[in-house]
């Protein structure tokens, strides 16, 4: 069965990303431990990674982004945060994994299948803070607005949208950024983009089974969110980090010599990048 089949959907997309981590977390040197990932992923999730292209299967470019993002909210987390919003969480387990403070508060949202499959395999085990999940489609303007409107005002917020907005269109993802920015707890953002270059270029890629899902890459990169009252205050490039980890295949690697784009204007540049917004 090739990839394309066995991704009907974005939430399939979730199993491979788990499965990436579980081969991460086996390695001797692992850039983080993941002990749940592969009962996560199961079977389905091993297929997608070994049924992609061949140049994608160590998932070099998901390990970078992986580590960056757990980076980024322990340092929020040593900045005052006090609740995290995973909006599309997927099979994360950062709130099993991470060292975070038990009074911390996580929320995840995500589509009720898959909420209901992660609490399925993870019946059992104890998370390291206080968890709870909600069961909405982020996609759909009016539910978005009731989950977060009924998030309570008076708590410092990191909301994190990992790979999740180059599946939206453009105006979904307008909408999503004024509404974290009119909400008075959300203090930070950190989310992952890709260049139009980028996308080019997935799309290009015989076998990706995720390509023809997305869709969003502004050609004025960080600077789309900055237009609704955010602040690019961390801008890094996966690739960068992935060769700095010593992830990165030899092709990429040449690849760190040279200058990042302006992360404000892409354009063709083949830039993969995780971003944490403050309010401005």
């Amino acid at each position: 069965m090739d990839a394309e089949s066995l991704v009907s959907n974005v939430s399939d997309t979730a199993r491979g990303v788990a499965r990436y981590r579980a081969e991460e977390s086996a390695r001797a040197d692992a850039l983080f431990r993941d002990p749940l990932a592969a009962r996560l992923a199961g079977e389905r999730g091993r297929a997608i990674v070994a049924a992609g292209p061949r140049k994608l299967r160590s998932g070099w470019s998901i390990v970078a982004r992986t580590k960056l993002i757990d980076d980024l909210v322990l340092a929020c987390a040593g900045e005052g945060c006090a609740r995290i919003v995973n909006l599309a969480a997927g099979l994360d387990t950062r709130p099993y994994r991470l060292p975070l403070p038990p009074s911390l508060t996580w929320i995840e949202a995500d589509l009720p299948g898959l909420v209901d499959e992660k609490e399925r395999l993870l019946a059992g085990e104890t998370p390291v803070c206080a968890l709870t999940r909600a069961r909405v489609d982020l996609a759909d303007a009016s539910a978005r607005h009731a989950f977060l409107g009924d998030l309570a005002a008076d708590v410092q917020t990191l909301v994190i949208t990992e790979g999740l907005l180059g599946y939206l269109d453009a105006d979904v993802v307008a909408a999503l950024a004024r509404e974290l920015a009119g909400h008075a707890a959300i203090r930070w953002w950190v989310l992952d983009l890709f260049s139009p270059g980028a996308l080019a270029m997935i799309k290009a890629t015989r076998g990706h089974a995720a390509a023809r899902l997305l869709g969003f890459a502004p050609a004025n990169g960080v600077a789309f969110f900055e237009r609704f009252g955010w602040r690019a205050r961390e801008v890094q490039s996966i690739a960068r980090a992935a060769v700095r980890f010593r992830r990165a295949p030899w092709l990429i690697r040449p690849f760190a010599w040279l200058p990042d784009p302006d992360p404000r204007a892409p354009g063709q540049a083949k830039w993969f990048a995780v971003a944490r917004l403050d309010r401005g």
